[in-house]
């Protein structure tokens, strides 16, 4: 499952070529699991090409033409969504994200709300860099999907959350963002913890949002127009 997490990020476009991955301690607080896990996928990916380990530096990137496994995350593959303008997604998500992230609410446990908080101190730890901060935001948002008790919208949210992440990754690269999506995701685990359906959905309909801003305004040349197809 950890190795088709990170699959999943390259070809979504957290992770480009040559880029540097986190180190096995970073990705095992990110994920959530053992730095032994963490180690043994990094190891498959390895042997599969994905990436490059090299004595004394980072492990990079070494190929973006990847297939995530049987364990694949999301209904369709990691940039399907792209081919749909940013005002059809923008739409879908407050229609159907919302209504996830309500019935999530009702079914997180201790353990997820204690993965969350988790989360937001990785996040504390990777403000001055988008792709690590990516990551956790990554994990964070799946961490609320699937507390839903419909596995078949939580896997369309997630297809929903990765759309047009390249652009994504410029937008956190900007002053002060990572700080406001920071403060979006306290803002909506204080509203989980209290299990106020209302205050969840108006919390992820605000944070939706600020995406939908911060996506646009690194649309130079008007590519993700509504009901404009694209590439990824």
């Amino acid at each position: 499952m950890i190795r088709d997490k990170i699959v999943s990020m390259v070809a979504s476009g957290i992770l480009q070529m040559g880029d540097e991955l986190p180190s096995e301690r970073e990705l095992a607080t990110m994920l959530m699991v053992s730095r032994e896990t963490v180690r043994g996928a990094i190891q498959r990916l390895a042997g599969e090409g994905v990436v490059q380990v090299s004595q004394g530096a980072r492990t990079r990137v070494a190929r973006v033409d990847v297939e995530v496994g049987a364990q694949r995350i999301g209904v369709t593959s990691p940039t399907a969504i792209n081919g749909y303008g940013l005002e059809a997604v923008h739409s879908a998500r407050l229609l159907v994200e919302t209504a996830v992230v309500a019935d999530a609410a009702r079914n997180l446990s201790d353990e997820d709300i204690q993965r969350l908080e988790d989360s937001i101190t990785a996040q504390e730890q990777a403000v001055k860099d988008p792709v690590l901060f990516l990551i956790c935001d990554r994990e964070f948002h799946l961490t609320i999907y699937y507390a839903s008790q419909n596995r078949l919208l939580a896997d369309f949210v997630v297809d929903l959350y990765t759309y047009m992440l390249d652009y994504r990754r410029i937008a956190m690269a900007q002053p002060g963002a990572i700080e406001k999506s920071l403060e979006d995701h306290r803002f909506i685990v204080r509203a989980l913890k209290m299990r106020n359906l209302e205050a969840v959905a108006a919390a992820f309909s605000e944070h939706i949002l600020r995406i939908h801003d911060t996506t646009l305004a690194v649309d130079q040349d008007g590519r993700l127009g509504d009901g404009e197809k694209t590439t990824a």
